[in-house]
């Protein structure tokens, strides 16, 4: 498995529990990682990905809300809603990892640990954010 999308399923992980059981535990991120993972290089992308969906929390939701018709952010799958949020992230924070890439490690990660459905939900969502975000840069 590739380092950054063994990054993706620990942040993954570590976003959920945040998720549910609150943001206190943002603090031992690092721990978690490391007793999860023995390269550092996933590790530190993993942390990256925590801090900085955690850092943009708001406005990742509000993104999301704004193109996610129909659709309350509360009320999604727990792995879905963190899976968009850190793609989210990657779309508008992570110059360096194409949009194309971003997007296909969050539907790959949403068939894997979600609903059959999710992949279908996690690309039109994301689509309309790269979209967006293309438009805004153009």
């Amino acid at each position: 498995m590739k380092k950054r999308t063994r990054a993706r399923e620990l942040a993954l992980q570590f976003l959920y529990q945040v998720d549910l059981r609150g943001r206190d535990l943002l603090p031992e991120a690092k721990d978690f990682f490391r007793l999860e993972e023995e390269d550092r290089t996933a590790r530190e992308f993993a942390a990256q990905l925590v801090e900085g969906v955690s850092a943009h929390a708001e406005a990742i939701d509000a993104v999301i809300k704004d193109v996610a018709e129909n659709w309350e952010i509360a009320r999604m799958a727990v792995i879905d809603r963190n899976v968009l949020r850190m793609a989210t992230y990657e779309l508008l924070h992570c110059p360096d990892i194409p949009p194309k890439v971003a997007i296909n490690e969050a539907i790959e990660l949403g068939k894997r640990f979600s609903t059959q459905n999710s992949g279908k939900f996690i690309n039109g969502i994301l689509d309309k954010i790269k979209e967006r975000r293309e438009g805004a840069q153009g």
